[in-house]
């Protein structure tokens, strides 16, 4: 058993039981995949895959209990490597970063900025996608970190680095009916209208629906979107009332943000996520420390190996938007200076 076999093993898994999708990813033949999987399955003495003719079928209940085994094992694998780069101050390398559209677009630019600059031999690869979808790439080792946002705990189970908090904007078209209240917007207000806001608000327990069902009202999402930048397009070309984070509420020519009730939505945490059981490069952390400047790095450090609390909370992210562009200026000026 080596661990060719069983990373050929846990890729046509992730594959969907196809040879062929597998080894492409592998950068493999697709006879070289069957064949490891052969000798896998000879060396276990048992089949890890039903078939169906000459297709996999399914996992056998053998298959998934070697499969968890197979997929620590890689991971730890993997940290042997990592660590190994580390303590030879290996400045090439890959890091991977699963995170929503939104974050994307506004949290990432100044911390790969300061991350380029310092580690200019690290590529780096940016998956935007859903909440579920980031948390799955992390949970399977295919992304080094996640930055998500949530109005509650971050999820269990993951090191957790609170970057910034957030609230929500209502944006109208100019000449809107909602612009001439002479009052603050609320949610009545809004459930009177169509809605265009981001996909998650679709789900049950998204917070703008938990907070329209706690008012016994019902949001109507006449269109949603992964992107703010979309939403402002879509409330220019009529289609309802947009509902966006405060970073994207950039206003242009014909949209408004009227004020809204306090505590109108819950406010957001954004959040660094890392696995607890995998060793971080160094040029990880170092875009750690760009996303987090609030943080002295010897307080991340006790967080990240001895999950030790932050001493401070998350500020709000116009003071996160301060605080970073002063920290990439400052360390701009150092290497100039240099």
């Amino acid at each position: 058993m080596t661990l060719t076999q069983l990373r050929s093993f846990v890729a046509i898994v992730e594959c969907g039981h196809n040879i062929t999708l597998a080894a492409r990813r592998l950068h493999a033949t697709q006879s070289g995949l069957s064949k490891q999987l052969a000798q896998l399955e000879n060396a276990l003495g048992f089949l890890l895959f039903t078939r169906r003719q000459r297709a996999l079928a399914a996992l056998t209940d053998e298959g998934r209990q070697v499969l968890a085994h197979a997929r620590r094992l890689l991971a730890e694998a993997g940290n042997i490597q990592a660590l190994a780069d580390n303590l030879r101050r290996e400045a090439q390398g890959l890091l991977r970063i699963a995170t929503t559209h939104t974050q994307a677009r506004h949290a990432l630019p100044p911390a790969l900025q300061a991350l380029k600059r310092d580690w200019p031999d690290v590529a780096v690869h940016v998956v935007p996608g859903g909440d579920v979808e980031s948390l799955r790439l992390l949970a399977e080792h295919h992304a080094d970190l996640a930055i998500l946002s949530g109005t509650g705990a971050p999820p269990p189970g993951l090191v957790a680095i609170p970057l910034y908090r957030w609230g929500r904007r209502v944006l109208l078209p100019a000449g809107h009916p909602l612009t001439a209240l002479a009052r603050p917007i609320g949610l009545r207000d809004l459930a009177g209208v169509p809605l265009v806001s981001y996909e998650s608000s679709r789900q049950p327990a998204s917070s703008l629906q938990r907070a329209f069902a706690a008012a016994d009202l019902r949001a109507d999402l006449a269109v949603t979107a992964r992107d703010g930048a979309l939403i402002r397009t879509y409330v220019h070309a009529g289609l309802g009332v947009g509902i966006v984070d405060e970073m994207g509420a950039d206003l242009d020519d014909g949209l408004v943000a009227p004020p809204v009730e306090d505590g109108l939505l819950p406010e957001c945490i954004t959040w660094a996520l890392l696995r607890r059981d995998r060793v971080l490069r160094d040029f990880g952390f170092a875009l750690v420390q760009a996303l987090a400047p609030h943080y002295a790095a010897v307080d991340l450090r006790r967080l990240l190996d001895h999950d030790q609390p932050l001493p401070i909370p998350a500020p709000d992210w116009p003071r996160w938007s301060r605080a970073t562009a002063t920290a990439l200026a400052a360390r701009t000026a150092v290497a100039v200076a240099e």
